[in-house]
């Protein structure tokens, strides 16, 4: 990849053998690339406001909790948003129509009494203030050549649910084993190929949650309407109408269990499934199992099950003693539930199931250690077909 810098000294030319675009949604690679960024836009306006508190006027004052509101009579039948975040700021989002111009809103005159109706008498400070709408577009492909697109400027999602930020950071997980697998040459440079498999996919399911949560808070039809209202009427009374609330549900890790680099098997935990921690207690102190594996192959030993030797795979055991690598006992049962007992996991570097056995067999586990490299041969075949 070459690339032309500008400075105020003058430009320069550098050449690089990978170039990873983490330049924003309005990425300026995308454009130069002439890539279209293709999804839903928005019509919404909401108005975003930091507040300085010393208390919530809502809920328990020592627990701070989000709050949601979806007709509230404080603003015109409208959602309404408020979360604590650090040093008493409190963030709250007020929807505003799509004929909104954000100007207008955008001005203390307007915002202070739309705040003053919410709070009531509670004392606070405006500290800052955005009138903003949003889209959910990707690119259709997030690898071009030794071009790789990154977080916001390979995709965007609405606000709600904390998807964009834990997105960029999953595909930074995925996307950095592989690359220094390649750089070091332990692996082919197909293997960045899978990134643009299992990012995609994982974009897909945030732009499809997070429109789904859109449509749920602002609805678009009178269906959508009836739908979220009588939602909202049955959750007052019936448990089970409480998980069909959606005021932007939390990102969680989407399985890669489609993906050519894991291999099939049945556990607890399944291949492609994010790692879920469990506390741990050893000879040192106790410690916490993500932070134990992570960053590198393992393959994690749960109860009477051996961990073999296989180079370039680290080793880990839990509720089991051996002198040949590092065990743990798991803490009030959490790794038992969790992952069963009586198998090995091979790992992958960011925190992925690569492949599970209920048997010690070296042949199968280097099979599927390789599969994680050498898999990518199928998703290069997939690109260029």
């Amino acid at each position: 990849v070459e690339l032309t810098v500008e400075t105020p000294d003058g430009p320069y030319l550098l050449e690089t053998d990978w170039y990873i675009a983490c330049d924003g949604a309005g990425s300026a690679t995308r454009k130069r690339m002439g890539l279209p960024f293709e999804g839903q836009t928005f019509d919404e306006h909401f108005l975003i406001a930091d507040v300085e508190m010393e208390t919530s006027p809502f809920g328990d004052h020592d627990t701070p909790e989000r709050w949601f509101w979806f007709a509230p009579p404080f603003h015109n039948g409208q959602s309404a948003l408020l979360h604590k975040q650090p040093d008493n700021i409190y963030r709250i989002d007020l929807q505003l129509g799509p004929e909104t111009d954000p100007k207008a809103e955008a001005t203390e005159e307007k915002v202070l009494p739309r705040l003053k109706q919410m709070l009531g008498d509670a004392p606070f400070r405006l500290d800052w203030m955005s009138v903003y709408k949003f889209r959910c577009a990707r690119l259709e492909r997030f690898v071009h050549d030794r071009v790789v697109f990154v977080g916001d400027s390979a995709h965007v999602v609405s606000p709600f649910g904390a998807r964009g930020g834990n997105g960029g950071v999953q595909d930074v997980d995925n996307l950095g084993w592989k690359l220094a697998a390649v750089v070091q040459g332990d692996a082919p440079t197909s293997l960045i190929e899978s990134y643009d498999i299992e990012r995609g996919h994982g974009a897909d399911e945030n732009m499809r949650n997070s429109a789904r949560a859109t449509n749920f808070m602002t609805p678009k039809s009178p269906i959508e309407t009836l739908f979220r209202n009588e939602v909202l009427t049955l959750a007052a009374r019936h448990p089970f109408a409480r998980k069909l609330i959606n005021s932007g549900r939390l990102s969680q890790p989407c399985t890669l269990a489609h993906s050519p680099l894991q291999t099939a098997g049945d556990a607890p935990l399944r291949p492609g499934s994010a790692l879920i921690d469990a506390p741990l207690a050893g000879p040192a102190g106790d410690r916490w199992l993500l932070g134990e594996v992570q960053g590198q192959f393992t393959l994690l030993a749960v109860g009477g099950i051996t961990a073999p030797d296989i180079p370039g795979l680290s080793r880990i055991g839990i509720d089991q003693s051996q002198d040949a690598y590092p065990c743990f006992q798991g803490k009030d049962g959490h790794a038992q539930r969790r992952y069963g007992s009586g198998f090995l996991y091979l790992l992958r570097p960011d925190g992925h199931v690569c492949a599970v056995f209920d048997q010690p067999d070296r042949a199968a586990i280097s099979r599927a250690f390789a599969r994680a490299f050498d898999g990518a041969l199928d998703c290069a075949k997939g690109a260029t077909a």
